[in-house]
This record gives structure tokens, C-alpha cells and sequence, in this order.
């Protein structure tokens, strides 16, 4: 047990200290390079700023001085550290070989997912620093992660024998082949949830404490290597909120939501039934401020559709806060704090199974 627990805590330490040590380079490189947003907001078109006047007025100046690509920082720590553990387990081999944590049965579908998601969210992000027009079209990016989902839900199902979802205090639930449509939505569902990265500090943090939850659940199934790899994404989003917390330094952008989204989608599948326990259904209570997100976002627009009114002022619901006079430290923090608590009770409901 110990041993196990030194298997996870120590990749996040590592990944921490690198995050720490490598984000100066990548804010000179940012700056140097004037990475982020010629035109804040979001716009009908060139020019007109008619579509969301609230919205635009909350992101009128830092959005056109603070690069974006900070979620670079993230997908390539955890790499880095992996790397760095797999390095020593192969050549110094002993006692540090139980470090490494990359290992096909547990780890390499959601390092994968972190790793092509934050580089289509980079190839998104060098465009809409570089083109005025914007990055990659929403359709696009959603067949992207549909796809990958839909290849990771296929992998699942065909190559793990997985075709069921586990429930607290209940049997799993059988989907059969409905499995890898399930998985999709899903993984659609929490990449809608990456517009939560829009306050200083607030994505970060949310997030940290998220993977950190499933590093605790994946641990009592014994799947050490999921837990640690968990961890170690935790520690590299505590560096990146390190120089996130307010004034930012850089943002996470569509490089570090896209990965962590797709991410956190395949842990949670991999902290289920593959593990003998409970990872999807407890997500909404998790990754709670991400739901509550997702939710916020699909009752605004029904609300206009239907009744030709906003239910709040402005969405993302965490700008409503803002709109509504928060100070957007206050919302942050306020966002940890609920993130801690829904946190801990989704990992006591899932070690109830």
C-alpha cells in the first residue's frame, strides 16, 4: 500500500516541478510571439460586436494581451514526466521501475487522448492567434473528438470486453454495442464543459481537483498506473494555475480544454467497469462545475429558442456570476471550494460500490 501510494504521489510531485520549471520558457516563447487574440470577445463578423455585448465587454482587454496556448504546459509536463519515469524504469531499471506508469492495459488511451487533444487544440489556437477569422470551424472540432471517442468507445467495447457502466449500490448497466454511442456523448459532453476555462485561475483549479478525485478512485481498484497518471495530470495543471492565478500569464485555450476534456472522458470509462468499480456515472457529481456548465449553456439557448429570452445574462453561467457583480476571484475560488466538496463526496459514492 505504501509502495502504491509512492507510485502516484511521486509522479505528481515530478510533474509539478516540471510544469514549474518549463512554464517560463513557454511564457517568453508566448510573448515573443504575441500568441493570443487580435479581436477579443466573440462577433457576428469583422467588426461587429452586436452578437454578445456583455460577454465582450467582460473580455474587452485581456483577452487582446495574454496569450492563449497555456494548456500547452499541461499535455507536455504529463508527457515529459512520463517519459522521464519510463526512461528510468528502462535504463536504471531497480526499484525506480515500478515509476513508470505507461502501460498498455491502463494508460495509454488517455495519455493518447490528452496528447491528440492538445494538438488539434493547438493547430485551433495557432490559427485564431494568427488568422483573424478564427481557429478551426466548431464542426470540425467536434467530428475530432467524436471520432476519437468513437474509436476509444470501440476500443473498449471490442478490444477490453467492456459494454457496461457501473452504478453506485447497483449491478452495472448493460448497454451492448450502445456502449460506444454512450462513450461518444460523453466525451461530447465534457469537451462542451471547456468554456469553463474563462476566468483567471477558475479551469485550472477545477480540473486539478477533478483528475486528483479520479487518482483517488482508480487507487482503491488497485489500478495503480491510471492513478498515477491521473496524479501526474493533476500536478501539471497545479503548475499551470501557479502562473494562471490572477493577473494570468497565459490561458488554457482550445490546446489545454480539448485535452484535458478527452482526457477525463476516457479515465472516468477506465475507472469503471474496467476497474471493477464506479467512474462514469459518479462524473456529473466530480466534475460538477463542468456539468453544471453544460447544463447552463443548453438552458440558455432553449430558453431564447423557446420563450425568446435569456435565463441568465450571459453565458458561460460562471460570467453570469461576474455580470451579476462577483468579483472574478471570488467566483474562482468559489468554484474550488464547490469542485473540493462534490469532489470527495463522488469518490465516497464510488468507493461504495
Amino acid at each position: 500500500m505504501i509502495l502504491d501510494a509512492a507510485r502516484v504521489l511521486i509522479p505528481f510531485v515530478v510533474a509539478f516541478a516540471i510544469g514549474i520549471a518549463s512554464a517560463p520558457v513557454l511564457t517568453h516563447y508566448l510573448y515573443k510571439h504575441k500568441a493570443w487574440k487580435k479581436v477579443s470577445g466573440k462577433h457576428k463578423g469583422m467588426g461587429d460586436d452586436s452578437g454578445t455585448p456583455l460577454f465582450n465587454e467582460l473580455h474587452k482587454e485581456r483577452e487582446v494581451n495574454v496569450p492563449r496556448m497555456g494548456g500547452i504546459l499541461i499535455w507536455s509536463t504529463v508527457t515529459l514526466t512520463a517519459l522521464f519515469f519510463s526512461a528510468i524504469g528502462y535504463f536504471i531499471a531497480g526499484p525506480f521501475s515500478v515509476l513508470d506508469f505507461v502501460t498498455r492495459e491502463q494508460t495509454w488511451l488517455p495519455l493518447a487522448a490528452l496528447i491528440v487533444g492538445g494538438l488539434v487544440g493547438l493547430v485551433d489556437d495557432v490559427l485564431e492567434v494568427t488568422q483573424s477569422k478564427g481557429g478551426l470551424s466548431l464542426v470540425k472540432r467536434l467530428a475530432i473528438v467524436g471520432t476519437f471517442a468513437a474509436f476509444a468507445g470501440w476500443w473498449f467495447y471490442e478490444k477490453l470486453d467492456v459494454a457496461a457502466v457501473g452504478v453506485p449500490f447497483l449491478e452495472a448497466i448493460p448497454l451492448g454495442a450502445f456502449f460506444i454511442v454512450f462513450f461518444v456523448f460523453v466525451t461530447l459532453a465534457l469537451y462542451a464543459s471547456g468554456v469553463i476555462d474563462g476566468i483567471d485561475g477558475l479551469a485550472g483549479g477545477v480540473f486539478a481537483i477533478i483528475f486528483m478525485a479520479y487518482a483517488g478512485i482508480a487507487f482503491a481498484q488497485t489500478q495503480i498506473s491510471l492513478a498515477a497518471f491521473s496524479a501526474t495530470v493533476s500536478g501539471a495543471l497545479l503548475a499551470f494555475t501557479w502562473f494562471n492565478i490572477p493577473p494570468a500569464r497565459f490561458y488554457l485555450s482550445e490546446t489545454g480544454s480539448m485535452a484535458l476534456t478527452m482526457a477525463l472522458a476516457v479515465t472516468a470509462f477506465s475507472a469503471d467497469v474496467l476497474g471493477e468499480g464506479v467512474g462514469v456515472s459518479v462524473l456529473p457529481i466530480i466534475a460538477l462545475p463542468l456539468a453544471v456548465t453544460v447544463g447552463a449553456n443548453v438552458l440558455q439557448v432553449l430558453s431564447k429558442k423557446l420563450f425568446k429570452r435569456k435565463l441568465f445574462r450571459v453565458a458561460p453561467i460562471h460570467h453570469h456570476f461576474e455580470a451579476i457583480g462577483w468579483p472574478a476571484y471570488k467566483v474562482t475560488m468559489r468554484y474550488w471550494v464547490v469542485t473540493i466538496i462534490a469532489g470527495i463526496f463522488g469518490v465516497a459514492l464510488a468507493l461504495l460500490k
